[in-house]
């Protein structure tokens, strides 16, 4: 007998049911649209540089895949500087600097914003968070039990330092750096290995001890690039960057660079180049072979390819120059290198930091997305495991995933060494200092006329302090120009340093000799 209280307990069992299976129903409905082809959405992806006519190599890159997983999902690619259109301007216009924060912005903001945005430069990646123009990324990750604890650590908190402890962007893969070196050289030396957590006073100290011959016999302790010279400035700036050395003020009115830190850091530089610790520009010439045996060597003038330099700091994708090399050492008819890398070295004060670690794939959501759901598939598609798992292919770039980092096939050396330094705070970095570049982008003079007296300083016309108190003298005065020119043509923006070189041209060394001689 069925009583009235059995029926209202079964219909109350029955409405609980219900009430349980309603909001499934509604979420299988909602992930049923949301991957319905019929219910079409476009994912407009924003970047740097691009043009209609390599959109095919980005898709490739980035896109092909995710849309093939996501049919209903139609990828438009916009970049903020189309460089195919810039090509028709006239001459003037080509010549006039583009303002990329500018043009980046554009493709952000106004009524058809993109949704998400690949940023190839890490200080870019700062000021956009700075101007709260990207989502913070945190809450989603948590949400989406992203670990974030599974990429290399050294990634994240490159990226977190651009966003104020705060992740606004990931990226797949890197491009890493580290100390390559020579065992032979440092066997017959009688010098132990280098070793991973050096300082640069370690290495200096190493390479002194390395350095042997002379003439075509020479071989060099370092090279602060695997090209061999050490004397540009380019190298420099990559050595000084953990040391954040500014050049001129935050207001772009003063130089800042006649200082003991700065002439310390040249005179140490310019110091192992006179002793030929490092290799001069003369040394990288060769004897290139003539006649019916000739056979082109892509390693002429490598001065560690071919066994004349004991370290020298390269990046991840070094190792393919190397292994094509071995591999074909008895086509060259060279010696294999017999080789190993540890970590990037530090300056004193600055542990952990090495500086020469580039992120350019950085993904970001724009804060203006009219599609941020699917702007956040994208970047978690983008960063993903089975993603990782193609890209750990690439032998240029390391996958920003630990567990898909490994030795290369066939190969032996030190893969954490890549992984365990810190990229070095980029120049100019902060907000202040990037509209200032905005306002000013004159100022680049500055950096080009610390690379002429640089170069006089490295030829012996000049001692580090000379050379640094130029500097300071004759970039106030361009300073001044910047100031009511910043952006305009200026007229002779060098005046006087080529005048400047000490003795008329003649070095320093031969100056005491023929001081000595009582020459005038």
């Amino acid at each position: 007998m069925i009583t009235k209280s059995s029926r209202i307990r079964k219909w109350v069992l029955t409405g609980m049911t219900l009430s349980l299976f309603v909001p499934l129903l509604a979420a299988c409905n909602t992930d049923k649209g949301k991957d319905d082809p019929d219910n079409r959405r476009t994912l407009r992806i924003g970047t740097m540089y691009g043009s209609k006519s390599d959109e095919t190599w980005f898709r490739q890159q980035f896109t092909d895949m995710f849309e093939f997983t996501h049919s209903n999902i139609d990828i438009e690619v916009v970049p903020a500087i189309d460089y195919s259109e810039m090509q028709f301007e006239d001459q003037s216009k080509q010549q006039e600097p583009v303002d990329q924060m500018a043009k980046l912005k554009e493709i952000m903001t106004g009524a058809n914003p993109v949704d998400v945005m690949i940023i190839n430069d890490l200080s870019m990646l700062g000021q956009l968070s700075n101007d709260n123009m990207l989502k913070q990324l945190d809450t989603l990750i948590k949400e989406d039990n992203m670990d974030i604890n599974e990429f290399v650590p050294t990634v994240v908190e490159g990226i977190k330092e651009q966003g104020n402890g705060f992740l606004y962007a990931l990226t797949p893969t890197f491009s890493p750096s580290a100390l390559y070196y020579n065992k032979k050289i440092f066997t017959k030396a009688g010098v132990d290995f280098p070793t991973d957590g050096m300082s640069w006073d370690d290495v200096f100290n190493l390479a002194t001890r390395l350095k042997s011959g002379t003439g075509k016999d020479s071989v060099f302790g370092f090279s602060f690039n695997q090209w061999g010279a050490g004397d540009n400035f380019w190298d420099l700036q990559n050595f000084i960057a953990p040391l954040q050395l500014r050049m001129f003020d935050d207001k772009g009115e003063t130089m800042t660079v006649n200082t003991p830190q700065w002439q310390a850091v040249w005179e140490r530089v310019v110091q192992l180049n006179k002793d030929r610790v490092t290799p001069k520009q003369e040394d990288m010439q060769y004897d290139e072979p003539m006649g019916d045996n000739y056979r082109y060597n892509p390693f002429q003038g490598r001065l560690f390819m071919n066994g004349k330099v004991a370290m020298t700091l390269g990046d991840y994708s070094m190792i393919n120059d190397i292994q094509q090399l071995n591999d074909n050492s008895d086509k060259l008819k060279m010696e294999k290198l017999d080789w190993d890398v540890v970590t990037v070295p530090f300056h004193v004060g600055k542990e952990g930091i090495g500086g020469n670690i580039y992120l350019s794939q950085l993904a970001g959501i724009n804060a203006n997305a009219a599609n941020p759901d699917d702007a956040w598939e994208f970047i978690k598609f983008m960063n993903g495991k089975d993603w990782a798992k193609l890209k750990a292919r690439s032998t240029y770039e390391m996958s920003a995933r630990k567990e898909f980092i490994k030795v290369r096939d066939g190969m032996s050396y030190n893969v954490e060494a890549f992984t365990k330094m810190k990229p070095a705070p980029v120049q100019n970095a902060s907000l202040k200092d990037q509209n200032l570049l905005r306002e000013k982008p004159n100022l680049n003079l500055i950096n080009e006329m610390g690379s002429m007296i640089y170069s006089q300083v490295m030829q012996g016309n000049k001692t580090a302090k000379e050379g640094l108190a130029l500097w300071e003298e004759k970039g106030n005065a361009l300073l001044q120009k910047i100031k009511t020119n910043p952006k305009g043509q200026i007229e002779d923006a060098f005046n006087g340093i080529n005048d400047n070189a000490g003795g008329g041209g003649i070095s320093l060394e031969k100056r005491a000799i023929m001081e000595a001689a009582g020459v005038e």
